[in-house]
């Protein structure tokens, strides 16, 4: 099973949420930013590695929001761990994604997200989970 960290990224309100280039697994799909757990490796510094990586800002990385476990109908199994981050530092920059958006929660499903991710777009939308 691949295990993958993310992170909500909140700023006056709205999430930050991300789309995939066409050139990646899925492309064009809504996401929230982050990444792989390497081996050896805890969540919480995977996804401040992620997050240097992909938008070039150095998170304090909050407590566990969600854990979903999701199958994909084509095989493959997913944990994803959502994060809550409300610090930062440096200059969030775009390094690998096709756009970011500050995003309204409401809002949230009328992006076309990664499947593993909808039952969180949801329950943010549904105001279910802190914002």
């Amino acid at each position: 099973m691949k295990r993958v960290v993310a992170a909500l990224i909140w700023k006056n309100g709205k999430i930050l949420i991300c789309q995939r280039t066409r050139h990646q697994p899925m492309p064009l799909k809504w996401e929230f930013p982050g990444g792989k757990i390497e081996e050896g490796e805890q969540p919480r510094d995977a996804l401040r590695r992620e997050l240097d990586e992909e938008l070039g800002i150095t998170a304090v990385i909050g407590d566990e929001v969600a854990r979903i476990r999701h199958d994909y109908p084509a095989g493959g199994s997913i944990e994803l761990r959502f994060y809550d981050v409300r610090e930062y530092s440096g200059e969030l920059e775009n390094r690998i994604f096709r756009d970011v958006v500050w995003a309204d929660p409401a809002r949230l499903p009328s992006y076309d997200f990664l499947e593993a991710d909808l039952e969180l777009v949801n329950g943010l939308a549904e105001g279910k989970i802190p914002q």
